[in-house]
């Protein structure tokens, strides 16, 4: 087996992107982050950690050739899976009915980590999509990830879901650090208050740090494009949610400079995987 520690030749910044409740956008905001990061030159990695609704590949309109369950089974190598979805955007497919991450047996952890040495170096974002809620796969991979960013709405019980994952993920795993970004709101002002409203709540109960990464508007079109499962930063780049999420993407790129120089991709991966 290749050494591991190979992926520490270049530093991957690696995100999760997750929520306290299904419907608010998630895997629509990852799809689109990914694609417009790759307009700004970079590399991306998408992790569909959705292991039992996983869709990315819908966004992008491509059918993957295997899933994270067949590398652990046995049958396929990463190589079979990782799947190009568009230029410098790569999808490592989550598939349904996978076993949880934290219930890997030991053949399956070496499976995992054999996989993941024969990953292409070079990338310079890792996206984790995860599923929504507070189940123990979804607390290890964004417990895993350099950043947590939480999509939250206008919805009372986005609201308190997110509320309740921010606080699990703090007391249980120590992760005392979240990027919110308001989604399906009207417009630049009603999201920040949103998150002003949401930062009150958290820092009343928790000590921890809270940045906004921006809003989102749910205009015409965006509805539209998700609708017909198209990427908006590709279609319909005028769009008021196009351009949203765009900015969106130049804060994570203007946070990445403040992330320290340490982790990385291997560190998420041995997290993940329980070699760390």
């Amino acid at each position: 087996m290749r050494n591991v520690n190979s992926f520490n030749m270049y530093k991957t910044r690696t995100i999760s992107i997750t929520s306290g409740k299904g419907g608010v956008g998630k895997t629509t905001m990852v799809a689109n982050l990914a694609l417009a990061l790759s307009q700004k030159g970079k590399k991306v990695l998408i992790l569909d950690g959705d292991l039992g609704m996983a869709n990315v590949d819908i966004f992008f309109g491509v059918k993957p050739q295997g899933n994270i369950h067949d590398i652990l089974a046995g049958r396929k190598e990463m190589k079979d899976i990782l799947t190009e979805v568009s230029k410098d955007v790569f999808l490592i497919p989550g598939g349904s009915g996978v076993v949880e991450f934290n219930h890997m047996n030991h053949f399956e952890r070496r499976a995992m980590v054999e996989a993941i040495s024969s990953l292409p170096l070079g990338f310079d974002y890792l996206l984790i999509d995860t599923a929504p809620g507070i189940a123990e796969n979804v607390l290890f991979l964004n417990s895993a990830a350099q950043t947590v960013s939480v999509v939250i709405t206008p919805d009372p019980s986005s609201f308190a879901d997110a509320y309740a994952l921010i606080k699990v993920l703090n007391k249980q795993y120590k992760v005392n650090h979240f990027a919110i970004i308001c989604n399906q709101v009207r417009d630049e002002q009603e999201g920040l208050n949103l998150y002003q409203r949401f930062n009150d709540v958290v820092n009343r109960f928790l000590y921890i740090g809270l940045d906004y990464w921006g809003s989102v508007p749910t205009d015409v079109v965006l509805k539209k494009a998700v609708q017909q499962q198209r990427l908006i930063v590709r279609h319909d780049v005028g769009a008021e949610s196009s351009k949203a999420i765009r900015q969106v993407c130049s804060q994570i790129e203007r946070s990445s400079k403040q992330v320290e120089s340490t982790g990385g991709m291997q560190m998420f991966w041995d997290q993940v995987v329980g070699f760390a």
